[in-house]
């Protein structure tokens, strides 16, 4: 009886749970009506006019941002891109069985590569910049990372789109997923005829537009509206099959590259750690250290005593216990010590020649920034000599003037207050009510509220 009491609690419990997760995580209260997704997604579909004018200005503001190493310039043009909406239609019309849609979006999304490429190849080709800065080389090596977020970014977008609220969530899609740079640097691969850079990010790009349009398609297909039939079994299996062998294709060679740099990451960094532990020498100091995780080799350059041979196997030994079996310790050393010393002396000064160098860098700039501060401070004072002559007409009795700026500290209500400071000497006392007149006559010149005035007779 007890057992059976215990049941019934841990069901009603788990009830529970799954009904305030339900309706948590339900969302269909602020979903459009299925006429309203249908009808949204078709008018995202349409390439032409408006839409085809924004794809090339973003797609030279994006090649512009790679070109010049900006992300926020990248961002920019990120946020104006229409791309996202043929590659829904893909999804969308998977979904619903609707041929002819997909037919459109394929079609539109074609024209819309083809437009964004010879954009950007063609900047390419007239800009005078023609580095591969850091901006455009991260688009060149697709991994499994990149697949993760265009499902996710994919998934994120076509539930945003289906809301009855829009909210900033497409924009963050678009910047999450990053469409137009690769397509930008394919450009860029095309105009400088690096082809492993045209393919790297056409890849890149392809996986964002198999995964956004496969995210579609599942959660279309979880919303389930209204779906156009087949005309047979065969055609609907044949079109699944494509799919998920798309799919697959995609995926699989993001994996090996994630791989490879997982490995070549793990390489380094047991490499680092080797040589931080075991090359220690009392007499002997490494110059330099040449890691290349692609020949898992190890390559070193010791200055100092030479280290002997057998020391060095006994390194080489060691090199099981990082996990590195399969790495080769390449280490060079002079025989002729004072060869050795020699070109220590020469990377002492070719450091001490680049530290004097930003030194200087650094100095000028600050000169640069004291001049314009002396500037701006020169700007902002008085006219001296202008406004004593003037003051000299009304009152012929002044000798000499001087005219300052400056800050007035005052104990009660320990507070500041910018004055005008105006010492000037005469050959007979000026009255107070003169006073009164100049220090009033000052405040109107030189459009200060507060004025000081110290007057003294010569």
């Amino acid at each position: 009886m007890m057992r059976n009491d215990q049941t019934e609690t841990s069901s009603a419990l788990i009830a529970q749970i799954r009904k305030l997760l339900g309706h948590q995580f339900n969302v269909r209260n602020d979903q459009q009506s299925f006429n309203e997704i249908d009808r949204n997604i078709r008018e995202m579909v349409e390439f032409r006019g408006t839409n085809l004018w924004v794809l090339m200005f973003a797609i030279i503001i994006a090649s512009i941002g790679l070109n010049v190493n900006s992300a926020a310039v990248i961002i920019g043009a990120m946020l104006i891109s229409p791309l996202m909406g043929p590659i829904m239609g893909i999804g969308y019309g998977v979904a619903i069985n609707d041929v002819d849609l997909i037919k459109k979006s394929f079609k539109s999304i074609s024209f819309a590569v083809m437009i964004s490429l010879f954009s950007a190849t063609l900047y390419f080709l007239i800009t005078p910049l023609s580095e591969a800065r850091s901006e455009l080389l991260a688009r060149t090596t697709p991994t499994i990372w990149d697949v993760l977020i265009a499902l996710f970014g994919g998934l994120a977008g076509i539930l945003a789109t289906t809301r009855k609220e829009k909210s900033n969530v497409v924009p963050g899609v678009a910047i999450a997923t990053a469409l137009m740079p690769p397509l930008c640097t394919a450009g860029y691969g095309l105009a400088s005829g690096h082809l492993a850079f045209f393919f790297g990010a056409f890849y890149l790009f392809f996986i964002n537009m198999v995964f956004i349009a496969l995210a579609t398609v599942l959660f279309i297909t979880y919303l389930n509206p209204p779906h156009k039939q087949f005309v047979d079994a065969s055609t609907e299996r044949r079109v699944r099959n494509t799919i998920a062998g798309l799919v697959l294709i995609t995926v699989l060679p993001s994996i090996y590259l994630a791989y490879n740099m997982v490995t070549d990451a793990a390489f380094n960094s047991r490499a680092q750690t080797f040589l931080r532990q075991e090359l220690n020498f009392e007499k002997t100091l490494r110059s330099q250290e040449v890691i290349n995780p692609q020949s898992r080799q190890i390559e070193v350059t010791l200055i100092g005593d030479p280290v002997p041979d057998t020391e060095i196997k006994d390194v080489e030994k060691r090199l099981k216990y990082y996990n590195l079996d399969q790495a080769k310790l390449v280490i060079h050393q002079s025989s002729n010590p004072q060869l050795d010393i020699a070109s220590l002396k020469t990377s002492l000064l070719s450091d001490l020649y680049s530290a004097s160098l930003k030194t200087s860098e650094e100095r000028d700039k600050r000169i640069k920034e004291l001049e314009v501060e002396l500037a701006q401070n020169k700007a902002s004072q008085p006219d001296t000599q202008s406004i004593a002559q003037e003051l000299k007409t009304q009152y012929p009795q002044v000798v000499d003037m001087a005219l300052m700026k400056t800050v007035l500290w005052k104990s009660e209500g320990n507070h500041s207050e910018l004055i005008l400071l105006a010492y000037l000497t005469s050959k007979q006392a000026i009255s107070a009510p003169d006073k009164a007149k100049i220090i009033a006559w000052l405040k109107i010149r030189t459009r200060m509220d507060h004025v000081r005035l110290i007057a003294t007779q010569s």
